[in-house]
């Protein structure tokens, strides 16, 4: 009896670990979040009333997402946007380089630029070895054989952040027929919710 009551808490305590974890692990990010923007705000809110007011940071960084997502889906202001970025942003030594990538890795999952047109699975770096890659662009390579059609594949190797860029003819990438969503949910759980079955439809 003892020994299937110690089987029955160990079952248990395995199911709730695997539910109790990714949830409080969430939570503990979201605050990290929260407060990290919070607390940058606050020093003005500590001028102004003496004391910091909780929460009072992140609203105010909330509006000014707002605000530049206005300004951003206005035609003048993509101008003045776009004048800033090739003026002044994109010629400050260094920062203008760090700038650059963080918007390029951004716009990658902007869903009215998204970079990342469908995923797909490529023998890379060897022949019989495929890994999950990211379909960017469609190239037309001209050479002594003539003209042939490729794609640039973004692989990832560390999470999203990370990656190689390979060519390769359309004809060699093989289609998954699974979304960006869910190739990016792929690479970020390490393969765990890899569908048990691909292609899902056929190209």
């Amino acid at each position: 009896m003892s020994g299937r009551f110690r089987n029955w808490v160990k079952v248990r305590l395995i199911a709730g670990f695997f539910v109790t974890v990714p949830a409080i692990a969430t939570s503990w990010l979201l605050y990290v979040f929260w407060d990290a923007i919070d607390t940058f705000f606050s020093p003005i809110y500590e001028r102004l009333f003496g004391a910091r007011m909780p929460g009072l940071g992140f609203l105010t960084a909330v509006g000014l997402i707002l605000v530049m997502g206005t300004i951003a889906t206005n035609m003048a202001g993509r101008r003045v946007l776009a004048w800033l970025d090739s003026r002044l942003l994109f010629r400050i030594p260094v920062a203008g380089n760090v700038y650059l990538s963080v918007k390029q890795l951004i716009q990658a999952f902007s869903p009215e630029r998204r970079s990342f047109k469908e995923v797909v699975l490529a023998e890379h770096p060897r022949k019989g070895e495929f890994v999950f890659g990211f379909v960017t662009s469609e190239v037309l390579v001209e050479g002594p054989e003539g003209k042939r059609e490729m794609v640039s594949v973004f692989v990832p190797t560390n999470h999203l952040y990370l990656g190689d860029v390979i060519l390769l003819a359309r004809e060699e990438v093989l289609p998954t027929g699974i979304s960006v969503e869910e190739g990016i949910r792929i690479i970020l759980s390490a393969g765990t919710a890899t569908p048990a079955r691909l292609p899902r439809t056929r190209p």
